[in-house]
């Protein structure tokens, strides 16, 4: 099929940050792009050739928006995944599948899947409301500290909490959560796998994530991952062997801990482009967005080889600042050899919500991450 300067049509459900990354290699290519979203105001309405307003929870605005396209894909997990599966069914190319999209939606089949598996991840118990696991914890079936996951919904440290005690319970939603057992981590890490339709398949270096400690959302995203070649290949392996099982197409993230004996626990995935994978668009040969459209369009899988060391840091809104965004000493860091600042167009900031990226590359990590840390003390998000 010809992609490029045709009729052929592209359609991605969602359009934030991670659709408008995907928008600037349909645009080097010249693929034709919908995107729909509920958002009027959403960072893809610019860069698509149509864009559409609607809900992506909603059947028949999915299932409308899908019969226009030739292949369509997401770059959100929360769609509905009845219009996506009657599309497949009339002939529509949908990737990931739903079939993927429907095991790794609720994070409690996403574990019963990593058990049927065989692949090792952290003990949990599934709770169909918040009495059953207050019950279960008054009578000691279920120890704290423990980890608390909304199984549906949850995006960016929301739908996650660490219970430490009974006050822990206050503000949680009663809705369907697993308890999970903490694992006594060193390093969190991720490692993306690509897949196309023919069965080409490639890994990215293993990556390192710093997280914020009170909003737990990703400060640094470090590549390559400061740990040994032999738990390095470990993580590879298996992350190999998640996408093997889930047999997804496009971009799989596979988030994983390292426990002090050097075990590697898998903690869950994302079938899209991933905040882990953002540093890969200026220290890789291929980066993943583009990555992305090359394996759902069955197109040889790009080098996923890195050419220099790279750093990510988030650019979250500032605590205490809700409004108008304003980038504050943004010429400064711009001043910095190495360093590039990725806005992603979202015009109201509110505390910790995701408004860009910035990514360092350097030959050395170690320089790397103290130019990063420069850059996080130098930018703030915030609102005039």
């Amino acid at each position: 099929m010809n992609y490029f300067s045709s009729d052929f049509k592209l359609g991605i459900l969602g359009g934030g940050q991670l659709g408008k990354m995907l928008l600037t290699e349909t645009r080097k290519f010249d693929i034709q792009t919908y995107v729909l979203d509920p958002s009027d105001e959403a960072p893809c309405k610019i860069g698509s050739n149509k864009f559409f307003q609607g809900s992506l929870m909603d059947f028949d605005t999915v299932y409308n928006f899908g019969k226009q396209v030739d292949v369509l894909t997401f770059e959100i997990e929360h769609v509905n995944v009845a219009a996506l599966e009657k599309l497949e069914s009339e002939g529509i190319k949908v990737y990931p599948s739903p079939a993927t999209l429907k095991q790794i939606q609720n994070k409690g089949d996403q574990k019963d899947f990593y058990i049927a598996n065989k692949i090792p991840t952290a003990d949990y118990r599934r709770f169909e409301n918040l009495n059953d696991l207050k019950l279960a914890v008054e009578e000691e079936q279920i120890l704290m500290p423990f980890v608390w996951k909304s199984t549906e919904g949850g995006y960016d440290g929301n739908g996650v909490k660490v219970i430490r005690s009974a006050e822990s319970f206050e503000g949680l939603p009663d809705v369907q959560c697993i308890a999970e057992v903490m694992v006594p981590f060193i390093h969190e890490l991720a490692v993306i796998v690509t897949r196309n339709p023919s069965g080409e398949i490639k890994t990215y270096p293993v990556v390192e994530m710093e997280f914020h400690p009170e909003a737990n959302q990703v400060e640094y995203v470090i590549c390559p991952a400061r740990i040994p070649d032999a738990v390095s290949e470990d993580a590879r392996d298996i992350a190999l062997k998640v996408s093997e099982a889930f047999n997804h197409v496009g971009l799989l993230a596979v988030e994983m801990f390292r426990t002090e004996d050097d075990q590697i626990v898998v903690n869950e995935v994302a079938p899209r482009p991933h905040n882990s994978g953002h540093y890969s668009i200026e220290a890789s040969y291929t980066s993943q967005f583009e990555q992305h459209l090359r394996a759902i369009l069955d197109l040889p899988l790009g080098n996923t080889d890195s050419k220099a060391a790279g750093i990510m840091v988030n650019l979250v809104g500032a605590e205490g600042y809700s409004g108008n965004v304003v980038y504050e000493n943004i010429e400064k860091i711009l001043g910095q050899d190495g360093v590039t600042p990725h806005i992603y167009g979202k015009k109201q900031t509110r505390p910790f919500r995701k408004m860009g990226h910035v990514t360092i590359v350097n030959e050395d990590i170690n320089e790397a991450r103290r130019i990063a840390e420069e850059v996080k003390n130098s930018i703030k998000v915030i609102s005039n």
